[in-house]
């Protein structure tokens, strides 16, 4: 296969339309995100029933619709599935040689294992609400910081490409930029997951959208890892469609917003990660302006509830409209951004 030149096995050296494609690879990935996908299914049905069996239900929040009352004790953490699928999948299929994925397969069990112990301090009949926001934020920005330095120093990445413009170095700017886009899209991820199967969907499509991206790059192992991804979400809708069997919980939202934010950066492509993820810079940005505006206003809000999925709900959209709502439209903003991604000079 001719492929761009990389350094370091990171973010393409020049522009990707060079590329030449080659069939075989992106059906290797393709096969093995079906088998991701087969395998979440696989463990997917006995994680369910120990969480049930350990009763690790979800706490629903006073300031919640009140229709979402009778999601109370519903299984949390079926971030699990999607985690031990993508590590179980990617040690035989795509780490041999390729040690760069160390960096995205580190990313989601590390962002995952801080999500899962959320998790489990905010379970039904839990003595606590949740983990400090403070130790958690604390926990994520060291592991944004070690992503950082291995993306600059090791893979060697230090440019924004920019639509119809080109590429430019930036230098150590890249590390601060790295470790906003890894906690940012971490959170906005995690605001987004409070309606079944809203967050999954628009992830698994992001990561879709990102596959492609790499495959035009000539970084097949990259592909490889988000399709992997992208089937082990689609495995855990399976079980999370309304109404939901399980949730993903901070296990799943933290660990994909932040691995969905590096394999953004380790493709250069980081610039349009707001356009690919528009959904999840919808749900986080409503959240910020109902804050300030509530502080600046005295108690006025702009949405009815924040996050923004919840301001539909309060309107009168069933649960099932405002996520498949949001689906196409995340849909047609990854559409976007991979045209995006191509019109680089």
């Amino acid at each position: 296969m001719t492929t761009i030149p990389t350094i370091g096995g990171g973010a393409p050296a020049i522009p990707a339309q060079v590329t030449l494609l080659q069939p075989g690879d992106m059906a290797f990935s393709l096969a093995v995100g079906a088998i991701a996908f087969l395998l979440t299914l696989l463990i997917g049905r006995p994680i369910v029933n120990i969480l049930i069996d350990r009763r690790i239900g979800k706490k629903i929040r006073e300031e919640e619709p009140e229709a979402h009352n009778v999601k109370s004790g519903t299984p949390t953490m079926g971030g699990l599935m999607i985690f031990l699928t993508v590590g179980l999948i990617t040690v035989p299929f795509n780490l041999v040689g390729k040690l760069s994925i160390l960096l995205p397969l580190g990313t989601i069990v590390s962002c995952g294992l801080l999500g899962g112990i959320d998790d489990l301090m905010n379970i039904v009949g839990g003595t606590r609400s949740g983990m400090q926001a403070r130790f958690k934020f604390a926990w994520l920005l060291i592991i944004a910081i070690i992503a950082a330095v291995v993306l600059h120093f090791y893979l060697q990445s230090q440019r924004i490409f920019i639509p119809f413009v080109g590429s430019f170095p930036i230098g150590l700017w890249y590390l601060p930029v790295a470790v906003l886009a890894i906690m940012g899209t971490a959170h906005a991820v995690n605001l987004t997951d409070g309606l079944d199967t809203l967050a999954g969907s628009n992830a698994a499509v992001a990561f879709a959208a990102y596959a492609i991206i790499a495959f035009l790059q000539g970084q097949v192992f990259l592909v490889t890892f988000c399709f992997t991804v992208c089937g082990a979400i689609l495995g855990f809708l399976w079980f999370n469609a309304h109404p939901a069997e399980v949730f993903m919980g901070d296990t799943g939202s933290l660990a994909l917003g932040a691995t969905l934010a590096t394999v953004a950066l380790m493709t250069g492509q980081w610039l349009l990660l707001p356009v690919i993820g528009a959904v999840f810079v919808a749900e986080a940005a409503s959240v910020i302006l109902q804050v300030a505006y509530f502080k600046l206003t005295g108690g006025k809000r702009i949405f009815r509830m924040s996050p923004l999925h919840y301001h539909f709900r309060l309107g009168g959209w069933s649960e099932t409209q405002v996520t498949t709502r949001f689906w196409l439209f995340g849909i047609v903003c990854a559409l976007i951004g991979v045209s995006l991604a191509l019109s680089i000079p």
